[in-house]
C-alpha cells in the first residue's frame, strides 16, 4: 500500500492526541447536545475534562467550561434551561448547576467527602438525586482497621468500606442534601419512578458476598424506605430502568443458573419482582453493557412499546429497538463497521458515539427509526485528516469445528510478509472487531502489521462460543490464536521469522501462557496480566467468584484445572523476550501475578524486563495520566521494534 504524500503514519504520540468524549445527552426539545470531552495538552503533560454544548442545526461545538478543572457527567434539566454536572473545582467533586441563559455555575452540594455517581433530575426538576460517601469525614489511612467483607477491595474503586456510595437528594428550591440509603452496598444507576416519588437502583458490592459483580435491584421512596425487587440470587443484573407506566421494569440480566459470559437478555418484571419475560430470548448475542469499572449506567431509552440497546454481533456493535409488547422481535437500527454506543433519545431522535479503526467515537444524530443519520461532532477530524491510516482485512478461519473471525491491520511502506504482532483481547469475554484499539494504530504506523482475532471465550458469536472456556482457561484459546497466526503466514501475510505477542488483562495472561507453549514468537509485552490461578483465586478482587464461575471449583477441588491454565506452570519453558508492564495498585489482576512470571524467567536466564506504573489501577495505560500512557507506549513499541522489527 502507497502511503498518500500529504499524509503522515500514526505516530506514537498521536494516541494521546485524540479527544475522547465520555457522555452526552440530548436537551428536552432536541435541538442542542452536551457532552463532556477530556483532551490532552502534550507541552504540559496534563489532561483536562470539559463540557461543551452541540448547535444540532448547525453542528457548532461551543465549550461551557474552562480547562482549569474537570467538569464532567453533565445532564439537562428537564425545562432545558440548565446543565447540571461533577466539576472537581473545588477539590472535592460537587455537583454544579451552569445556566444557558448566561451567568456563572453556582456549586449546588457541599458535601465533605463530595459526589461520586452524576446527577439525575428528577421528572419535575424539584430535585437531583446522587450517589455519595457518607457526609463525614473519612478514615485515616494510616489507622489499622479490621476487615470483614468476603473481597474487602475493589479495581479502580479502592477499599470498599471506604467507597460505600449511599442515595441522596436534594431539592433544587434551597436546603441540605437527605441521604436516602444506608446499606454498606455502593448504590448506583439511580432512577426516577415517572411520579417522582421513588427511586429505583442497583445496590452493588454486597458487603456479604463475593459475587462483586452482582447487584440487587432496590426501590426507595423519598421517605428512605426500602423494598426489593429482584435479589442476588434472581440473576447477574447489569441495568434497570423504569416502564413508563411506573408498575413495569426493565432488567438487563442473565439469569443466575447460567455459566459465566452467558448473554444478557433484555427482561421486563413486575415492579414487585413477579412475572420476569425474557423479551430477546432469541437474540443470539443478547443486549451488551459496557463493565468496566463497574457496569454502565446508561439509559435503557424505552417508550411503551420499545426501548432502545447496543447489540454486538461479529465484532461490530450496533443499535436496535426490541419490542416490548407482543410477540418478542427486534430490529437493527444503526448498522456498519464501527462501535457503537447509546448515549440518549428523545423528541423522535438518538444520539450515539461512533467508533472505528481510526477514531476513538464522534457523536452521531438520527431518528428514532435510524434513519437520516448525521455526524454532528468532529473533534478528531483534524487529526484524522493528517494521517494515512493502514489497510485492514477482515478473514475467517476454522479451528476444532470453531469459526474464528480476524483482522490485520497491513503497514503503509512496506510490502509482505510483514513483521506481525498479535495482540489479544482481555475479559476472556471481550471482544474485537470495528472499534478503536489504543496501540493498534501506533504498531502500525510503526511498520508492524497488527493481527487481532476473536477466540473462544470472545462475545458476539453466541453462548456456545462465549462460555467455551469454562475450565479450559488458556488450553484452549491459545490454540485460536496460534491458528491465527498459521493463517496470516500461510496467506504470504505474516513474516514467521518476525512475530510479536502482546496484551493486557486476560491478553496479558494468554501471552504468557502461550510463550510457554512456544518459542515462534521473538518478542513479548504483557501487560498487568495473571500468571497463577492459585494465587489469583486468593488476592485479585473477582478471584474467588470469578475463579468458581470461569474454572468450575476451587483450587484443592480441583487442582489440575488450576495447575494447567496457569502460565506459572510452563514458565521455565520460556526462551522469549518478554516486556511485563504492571500497575502497581491493581486489584484485578495484582502486583504479584507479573512478580512471581518476572522472577521465573530471570531464574531461567530467559530475558526479561518489568515496567511498573505505581500507584495506578488495571487499566491506567489507556485511561490513566499522559505520563503513564506514554511509558506504556514507549515500552510496548521499543521492546517490539528491538526484538522483532
Amino acid at each position: 500500500m502507497t502511503q498518500a504524500t500529504d499524509k503522515r503514519n500514526f505516530d506514537r504520540l498521536d494516541d494521546l492526541r485524540y479527544a475522547r468524549i465520555g457522555s452526552a445527552q440530548l436537551s428536552p426539545s432536541a435541538d442542542r447536545a452536551i457532552c463532556d470531552l477530556r483532551q490532552n495538552d502534550l507541552s504540559s503533560m496534563s489532561s483536562c475534562t470539559t463540557l461543551w454544548l452541540i448547535d444540532l442545526a448547525t453542528g457548532a461545538a461551543r465549550r461551557l467550561t474552562d480547562s482549569n478543572n474537570n467538569s464532567t457527567a453533565p445532564a439537562w434539566s428537564p425545562d432545558g434551561s440548565q446543565i447540571a454536572f461533577l466539576s472537581d473545582r473545588g477539590g472535592k467533586k460537587q455537583i454544579f448547576l451552569l445556566p444557558l441563559a448566561g451567568g456563572e455555575a453556582r456549586q449546588f452540594t457541599s458535601l465533605k467527602q463530595g459526589v461520586a455517581g452524576p446527577p439525575v433530575w428528577s421528572p419535575d426538576g424539584g430535585a437531583i438525586a446522587f450517589t455519595a460517601p457518607i457526609d463525614a469525614l473519612p478514615r485515616d489511612p494510616s489507622d489499622p482497621y479490621y476487615v470483614t467483607r468476603p473481597v474487602y477491595r475493589f479495581d479502580g474503586v479502592g477499599y470498599l468500606d471506604d467507597a460505600v456510595q449511599n442515595i441522596f437528594v436534594q431539592s433544587t428550591g434551597g436546603g441540605p442534601a437527605r441521604q436516602l440509603t444506608d446499606d454498606g452496598h455502593l448504590d448506583r444507576a439511580l432512577r426516577w419512578s415517572p411520579d417522582g416519588r421513588e427511586l429505583l437502583y442497583l445496590a452493588a458490592h454486597d458487603p456479604d458476598r463475593a459475587d462483586l459483580f452482582s447487584a440487587r435491584l432496590r426501590i426507595v421512596n423519598l421517605a428512605g424506605v426500602m423494598s426489593e425487587v429482584l435479589g442476588l440470587d434472581w440473576g447477574f443484573i447489569k441495568n434497570a430502568d423504569w416502564m413508563p407506566d411506573g408498575e413495569r421494569i426493565i432488567v438487563v440480566a442473565s439469569r443466575g443458573d447460567q455459566p459465566m459470559a452467558t448473554k444478557d437478555d433484555l427482561w421486563l418484571v413486575d415492579r414487585d419482582g413477579g412475572n420476569a419475560e425474557n423479551r430477546s430470548a432469541g437474540l443470539p448475542t443478547g443486549v451488551e453493557v459496557q463493565w468496566y469499572p463497574v457496569f454502565s449506567s446508561g439509559k435503557l431509552l424505552a417508550s411503551p412499546a420499545t426501548t432502545l440497546v447496543n447489540v454486538v454481533q461479529e465484532g461490530k456493535r450496533g443499535v436496535y429497538s426490541v419490542m416490548l409488547t407482543g410477540d418478542p422481535s427486534w430490529k437493527q437500527l444503526v448498522d456498519g463497521e464501527r462501535t457503537t454506543t447509546l448515549q440518549d433519545a428523545r423528541a423522535g431522535k438518538m444520539l450515539y458515539l461512533s467508533s472505528t479503526l481510526e477514531n476513538p467515537g464522534e457523536l452521531c444524530l438520527a431518528d428514532i427509526d435510524g434513519a437520516d443519520e448525521r455526524q454532528i461532532s468532529s473533534f478528531n477530524q483534524d487529526l484524522i485528516d493528517d494521517i494515512a491510516f493502514p489497510q485492514v482485512d477482515e478473514f475467517r478461519y476454522e479451528i476444532d469445528g470453531a469459526h474464528i473471525q480476524g483482522w490485520l491491520l497491513r503497514p503503509n511502506d512496506a510490502q509482505p510478509p510483514y513483521p506481525t504482532i498479535l495482540y489479544i483481547h482481555g475479559g476472556p469475554h471481550g471482544w474485537y472487531g470495528y472499534q478503536y484499539g489504543s496501540d493498534f494504530q501506533m504498531l502500525a504506523g510503526a511498520g508492524f502489521a497488527l493481527l487481532f482475532v476473536n477466540p473462544r471465550g470472545s462475545t458476539g458469536y453466541g453462548d456456545e462460543f462465549a462460555t467455551a472456556l469454562s475450565g479450559n482457561w488458556g488450553v484452549l484459546d491459545h490454540k485460536d490464536l496460534l491458528a491465527g497466526v498459521d493463517y496470516v503466514v500461510d496467506q504470504g501475510l505474516a513474516d514467521p521469522d518476525r512475530l510479536g505477542i502482546c496484551g493486557l488483562s486476560y491478553g496479558g495472561y494468554l501471552t504468557c501462557y502461550t510463550i510457554g507453549q512456544t518459542d515462534r514468537f521473538k518478542a513479548a509485552v504483557a501487560e498487568n496480566p495473571i500468571t497463577d490461578l492459585v494465587s489469583r483465586y486468593g488476592t485479585a478482587d473477582m478471584g474467588p467468584w470469578g475463579s468458581l464461575s470461569e474454572l468450575g471449583g476451587k483450587p484443592h477441588e480441583i487442582p489440575e484445572v488450576y495447575r494447567r491454565g496457569s502460565p506459572i506452570t510452563f514458565a521455565h519453558n520460556c526462551t522469549t523476550p518478554t516486556m511485563l508492564i504492571q500497575c502497581e495498585a491493581d486489584y484485578r489482576c495484582p502486583a504479584g501475578q507479573a512478580e512471581q512470571f518476572y522472577a521465573h524467567l530471570k531464574a531461567n536466564d530467559c530475558v526479561v524486563e518489568m515496567l511498573r506504573i505505581p500507584a495506578m489501577a488495571h487499566v491506567a495505560s489507556i485511561s490513566g495520566p499522559i505520563k503513564v500512557q506514554q511509558a506504556q507506549n514507549d515500552a510496548l513499541l521499543d521492546w517490539m521494534i528491538e526484538y522483532v522489527r
